[in-house]
């Protein structure tokens, strides 16, 4: 406790680390309360949407905060942005022309967040306008009648300006805050509903009687359990050797230094599992009434809990976590860097068989951490199967958890990252913030 505390007054004590967490916490504040705004035209004692908290909507609402469920002016949260630039990355990757774009520098990233811009609010308008009709269809009763026939130009224009502000605060977050900034919400809005969560399953369990209390500690437990394998799975690296040649230069020996290339068990993040949870939502989404009815294929991709939804789900989050890996993940481009600063994997030679060597490594790591993605993805299927509702066992796995760890572990790196960069005797004497695991990397 003693080094907690001074590693907190480390990190209070340095001005502009300090800055950076209280912007963050003013703007991460403006974002939740912009989440509890109304849009114009509803009586907000009127307002019904229970059932987008559930089912193919349930996790847009989770990312936006409950935004989504509450008709909020923010009720679109970031997911417009973060289609966006999902597409333009894929862009950048598959198009020759975008790869050269990129690779300008300074100018082409700029050219292409611009372009991702443009993007952002061409897809929020086309959800924007699927929202008012959701709303006017569950939620007639909500409207003012002086108001309907202005409710949808209006709620449009609102609802645009509405994400395109969330994506401004997440950008200054970026750029004046802790980083991660579109992270950071999305972790925010999720975290928003854990409270609620808690309570509910507290509720549940209360009602079924004795043992209750005993039951909900066990959740809990195996909620931490799982918290812990998937820091594991996020921080879990290979290190392969590289050794750099020496060179003289005058009198000065540069290089000569043996260093580590990590390559992560799990490359392609949390990308898999967003990609099957869209593709499992399609069938739910053409044929809806069906799904209600609890008859059709559209039963099985829409029940986390059916066990052909979890075969499915698992294939597709393995699949997809190959094919995006193979995308990101370039190997040749890796050995062809390490040749140009004069690094070498010792024992393999330079060019194509080191980009063999470490393809090679990539494809058999690639495979257990496509295999415990999979699981965690599934595990909320398996919590709900158990008996812990449905609010709590998002909590469990899946894109929420797995978004949450991520963000959290790479906020204390940043913020630990400052500590080492101005605090370096502090940090011996009172430990490494807990829960960080250090690499060494070459650069290349």
């Amino acid at each position: 406790m003693k080094k907690l505390i001074q590693t907190l007054k480390n990190i209070w004590s340095i001005e502009e680390l300090r800055s950076k967490i209280i912007t963050t916490l003013l703007l991460i504040l403006i974002y939740r309360l912009g989440a509890h705004i109304v849009l114009p035209g509803l009586d907000p004692n009127k307002i019904n949407l229970a059932g987008a908290k559930s089912g193919a909507l349930g996790l847009i609402d989770a990312f936006a905060g409950g935004a989504f469920s509450q008709a909020s002016i923010f009720a679109l949260g970031i997911m417009p942005y973060i289609s966006a630039s999902i597409f333009m990355q894929l862009m950048t990757i598959l198009v020759p022309q975008m790869q050269k774009i990129q690779k300008d520098g300074d100018s082409g990233r700029k050219k292409i967040n611009q372009w991702t811009r443009y993007l952002t609010v061409a897809v929020t308008m086309v959800q924007a306008g699927a929202y008012v009709a959701y709303l006017r269809q569950t939620n007639s009763s909500a409207l003012f009648e002086s108001y309907k026939e202005f409710f949808w130009v209006s709620t449009m224009i609102v609802l645009t300006a509405g994400t395109l502000f969330v994506m401004w605060l997440g950008e200054k977050i970026t750029d004046k805050g802790l980083g991660n900034g579109t992270s950071l919400i999305i972790m925010v809005g999720i975290l928003a509903r854990l409270p609620q969560a808690l309570m509910q399953e507290w509720d549940h369990q209360n009602v079924r009687g004795g043992g209750g209390l005993l039951i909900f500690l066990l959740e809990v437990m195996v909620l931490v359990a799982i918290i812990m394998g998937l820091i594991v799975l996020v921080q879990g690296v290979r290190k392969v050797p590289v050794q750099y040649a020496k060179q003289i230069v005058g009198n000065r020996q540069f290089g000569g230094a043996r260093q580590f290339l990590p390559l992560k068990v799990n490359g392609a993040g949390v990308m898999p599992i967003i990609f099957a949870q869209a593709i499992m939502f399609l069938p739910t989404l053409i044929s809806y009434s069906s799904f209600e009815s609890g008859k059709g294929i559209a039963k099985i991709f829409g029940d986390p809990k059916n066990g052909w939804h979890m075969i499915i789900y698992a294939v597709i989050v393995i699949a997809f976590t190959f094919l995006y890996t193979a995308l990101i993940f370039n190997p040749k481009q890796i050995a062809e860097d390490l040749k140009r600063n004069n690094g070498f994997v010792p024992g393999v030679k330079p060019g194509q068989p080191t980009a063999d060597y470490i393809g090679a490594i990539m494809d058999r790591i690639t495979l257990p951490g496509a295999i415990f993605l999979a699981v965690a993805g599934i595990l909320p299927g398996f919590a709900q199967w158990a008996g812990v509702t449905q609010g709590f066992a998002s909590f469990f796995g899946g894109t929420s958890l797995l978004i949450m760890v991520g963000v959290i572990l790479d906020t204390l790196q940043q913020i630990e990252t400052q500590l080492l960069m101005r605090q370096y005797d502090g940090l011996m004497n009172t430990g490494r913030i807990q829960g960080r695991q250090t690499t060494q990397t070459s650069i290349i």
